[in-house]
């Protein structure tokens, strides 16, 4: 559940309802079959700025959906580094980067 506060502005409170209001029209795209599940924008988000540029675009929707999904994103985009992390298969398959007890005896 998203809920505004009163820290946010009224303008950061317009940028999110762009947001979801996109996100919907792109969820529309997948259920009138411009584009599968498994290929659309949604699942493929966020898009780096290499793989947006990257000569080797093999996707069904176009660059510039990619990159700038709200029109304003032209002004000021962040591009992530990294683009979608599989989250439940790092929770299932934990790595410990923590050193050894062995260094922690006397």
């Amino acid at each position: 559940m998203v809920e505004p506060t009163e820290s946010e502005d009224l303008v950061e409170i317009d940028r999110f309802i762009d947001a979801m209001i996109t996100i919907r029209k792109e969820i529309d795209q997948v259920a009138n079959g411009d584009f599968t599940v498994e290929n659309s924008p949604l699942r493929h988000a966020p898009h780096t700025a290499s793989a947006v540029v990257s000569s080797d675009w093999a996707r069904q929707y176009p660059r510039e959906q990619a990159a700038f999904p709200v029109h304003h994103l032209k002004q000021d985009k962040y591009f992530p580094p990294v683009g979608r992390i599989d989250g439940a298969a790092g929770d299932r398959n934990l790595i410990c980067s923590c050193p050894p007890l062995s260094e922690f005896e006397d």
